[in-house]
């Protein structure tokens, strides 16, 4: 009988196991943290708001410390490698361009750089709830900031 009783729960073992397993391998994917807001870049001088478009994350700059230039006039995107684009103001421009989820806390996509007027591979990655980094990268050579979500 004791022989009986230890196949028995060797049985039900083996089962609760298996429906473990089983239950783990169709378990959804882990979810991506929500990135939409408004966040500060480290230096404090720009705020980029993130938020949802189609399926993937977009970022303007919402603000910056220093909105003018030098004559007082909103400061527009000179550097811009399109010649036409570079009377746009900076203030509303795209930064994160249709970055798609690639990871539970990763998007991947592009990234633009007003500084430099050009468009970068790039990520934006959560590294806290309320923290994250922006890299732009140029084959294997990457510039990371990072940003603070800001209320």
């Amino acid at each position: 009988m004791i022989a009986t009783t230890a196949t028995r729960m060797h049985r039900f073992a083996l089962a609760f196991a298996a429906i473990a397993v089983a239950l783990t391998a169709t378990s959804p994917p882990a979810r991506a943290a929500d990135p939409s807001g408004v966040w500060l870049s480290q230096d404090g001088d720009v705020k980029m708001k993130i938020a949802p478009c189609g399926g993937a994350i977009c970022g303007n700059i919402a603000w910056l410390k220093q909105p003018n230039d030098e004559t007082g006039k909103p400061k527009v995107d000179k550097n811009n490698a399109d010649a036409g684009k570079r009377h746009r103001p900076v203030l509303g421009s795209a930064v994160v361009l249709g970055m798609k989820p690639d990871g539970a806390d990763q998007w991947s996509g592009q990234v633009y750089n007003a500084e430099d007027g050009r468009t970068y591979s790039g990520h934006f990655i959560l590294t806290a709830a309320n923290s994250a980094q922006l890299k732009g990268c140029v084959a294997i050579i990457c510039k990371t900031r990072n940003w603070t979500r800001s209320h």
